[in-house]
């Protein structure tokens, strides 16, 4: 059973699918699928919507098949039904991993908002330095490059070849806690830098030979 942490209808939500709710509760998966339906059909298309999240995956034959996601509370109204010793327990496992999950999801968001004051800090203090006419504009994307090397050795484009997203998606949504609290980390000591005048030459020498001591620190 698994239960993780993915980015639909623009939120990141904690979900499990269908598929590994079929296997662990050992039924079919179209049985599991058409417990879905019959809730869809029973409740709003607003209500529905706001608890599954509909998807497709490929089959071993290659063939795409429908699956769904489901959070939380769409999970419990699928699975009330589900009887017997053996169900209860997979019930109150998947719970207690949504309760940890939730707070794994809760302690990123509060790591994601610390960085966007941050985040700020900097480009203002990019802005205010020159250093964007200097770089010819370039100045928040060499930066952004630099602070993600230091702290994952990969700058951003290797970043999102290595998550299989595109430039319309955030980098940083799918970055752990501790990932996100490094790369604040970082921002701060070139936001800092930055403000006391240095330029991207001597920031890069400095973040290139002291980071890893500091956000190891």
């Amino acid at each position: 059973m698994l239960v993780e942490t993915r980015k639909l209808n623009k939120r990141e939500i904690n979900v499990v699918t269908s598929l590994d709710v079929a296997e662990t509760f050992e039924k079919e998966h179209r049985n599991v699928l058409a417990d879905i339906r019959n809730i869809q059909s029973e409740i709003s298309t607003a209500e529905f919507s706001a608890l599954f999240y509909e998807d497709e995956y490929k089959a071993s034959n290659g063939k795409k098949n429908p699956m769904f996601y489901m959070n939380r509370d769409g999970f419990t109204l699928l699975v009330m039904g589900y009887t017997g010793e053996k169900a209860m327990k997979f019930k109150l496992a998947y719970i207690n991993q949504f309760n940890q999950m939730e707070e794994l999801l809760k302690g990123k968001l509060i790591e994601r908002e610390k960085g966007i004051a941050v985040r700020q800090s900097l480009t203002k203090a990019i802005q205010q330095s020159g250093e964007d006419e200097r770089t010819h504009g370039h100045a928040y994307s060499l930066y952004t490059d630099l602070i993600y090397k230091a702290v994952f050795g990969k700058n951003a484009k290797q970043l999102r070849e290595e998550y299989g997203i595109t430039n319309q998606d955030n980098l940083r949504d799918l970055f752990a806690q501790e990932e996100l609290a490094k790369v604040k980390s970082v921002e701060m000591i070139v936001s800092g830098l930055v403000d006391c005048g240095w330029g991207y030459d001597d920031v890069k020498d400095f973040i290139t030979n002291s980071t890893k001591k500091l956000i190891a620190a």
